[in-house]
């Protein structure tokens, strides 16, 4: 994903500068960076997804499910990270409708595998982890397909595939905070499920529920917050300052809309939603419960995405990652160390998810209107 955000704004500003020899350089340096990376991950995914299970207090009764979940979504990290650099180099030069409507399809798709080998081949969770994988792969074929038999300036050739140091010290530049704060907020993820899992195995698979349905709510958002910085990065290389703060705007309102649709029938009808994935009713009464604490405060995490879009999209990627290491780590794992020795219920130890997010956006929006990024456009 970092690699995938310092290439999308690198690119962008190439597209918005009309530079088409350096922005044919950017987009098969990612390219081939990215496919050289995911094989490094998928090898340390593969090895390392026991010890994730472990470090995640998992119920004993379904460690054996986990880690074989895990291992197969953790080694089919090259497809994801193709789709997602596919995705970002079309962003990038303006197109965003063929990358969502290839997702869409392979949701569906993986809709279809997951009957398949779940409920006909009988393959429990490793059937549902590698109808995702598989269908992940068939996203990756299609933008790559999309790419290669383009006639526009951001066609690629395998022939022309080469890493190019000056361009790949830029994505870098970019991409490494940018990746190392997904990296940390997965672990501080990590963090929560961990207390969570504390209150036994329903309370486990009621945040996992919980989990989904906050990823479908959040989805608008972050596809938002995504094309918030292409958008910045394309006026940033035309040095269109107006634009930039326009278009932030009206990103931020979007996402709030969007966001607010999806999380009030959520809230609304939280119990009957988490009976279409389990019907058990503690996981019913731990989902409801998770749903019902977080999902009202979504909207923190619109301020936060979008003010760290449009930051990463003028180029500044190192400030958005201190905030929301000191947000989604210290301070949220500070919050749930004390909260968890005073008052260990799971409703509050929940809590410390939405937390986090409520005080990026506090100090995310002090640095967007306090540090003068403004002033490199002057």
């Amino acid at each position: 994903m970092g690699i995938s955000t310092g290439a999308s704004v690198i690119i962008s500003q190439y597209f918005g500068a009309h530079d088409p020899d350096m922005l044919k350089k950017a987009i098969h340096t990612s390219l081939l960076g990215t496919f050289i990376l995911s094989l490094i991950f998928d090898a340390i995914g593969y090895v390392g997804a026991p010890y994730m299970v472990r470090f995640m207090r998992t119920a004993p009764s379904i460690t054996p499910l986990a880690t074989v979940y895990l291992r197969i979504l953790l080694t089919g990290s090259t497809s994801t990270m193709l789709y997602n650099m596919g995705s970002a180099v079309l962003r990038a030069v303006g197109d965003s409708k063929r990358p969502l409507y290839f997702l869409i399809f392979t949701s569906l798709l993986n809709v279809v595998l997951d009957l398949y080998f779940v409920v006909s081949l009988k393959m429990s969770v490793a059937g549902a982890a590698l109808a995702t994988v598989m269908s992940q792969y068939v996203s990756a074929f299609l933008i790559l397909f999309v790419l290669y038999r383009s006639h526009d300036v951001y066609q690629i050739r395998f022939r022309n595939m080469k890493i190019h140091a000056f361009v790949f010290k830029q994505i870098i530049d970019v991409g490494m905070p940018a990746g190392f704060q997904q990296a940390l907020t997965s672990f501080s993820n990590v963090f929560v499920q961990a207390y969570i899992n504390f209150f036994g195995a329903a309370s486990t698979t009621g945040w996992g529920v919980y989990f989904r349905i906050d990823a479908f709510i959040l989805m608008p958002m972050m596809t938002i917050a995504l094309a918030v910085t292409t958008f910045t990065g394309q006026n940033a290389g035309a040095r269109n300052l107006s634009r930039i703060k326009e278009g932030h705007k009206v990103a931020l309102k979007m996402a709030e809309i969007g966001t607010l649709i999806l999380a009030l029938p959520a809230l609304c009808f939280a119990p009957e939603i988490v009976r279409i994935f389990n019907t058990d009713p503690d996981v019913v009464y731990y989902g409801t419960l998770f749903i019902r604490t977080n999902c009202w405060f979504a909207l923190f995490a619109c301020l936060n995405q979008v003010y760290a879009g449009v930051l990463r999209g003028i180029g500044d990627a190192r400030a958005p990652m201190v905030i929301m290491l000191f947000s989604f780590v210290f301070f949220r794992q500070i919050y749930l160390f004390i909260v968890s020795h005073i008052q260990n219920e799971p409703h509050l130890m929940a809590f410390g998810y939405p937390l986090g997010w409520m005080m990026c956006s506090f100090l995310l929006y002090l640095y967007y209107q306090k540090s003068g990024w403004e002033k490199r456009f002057a």
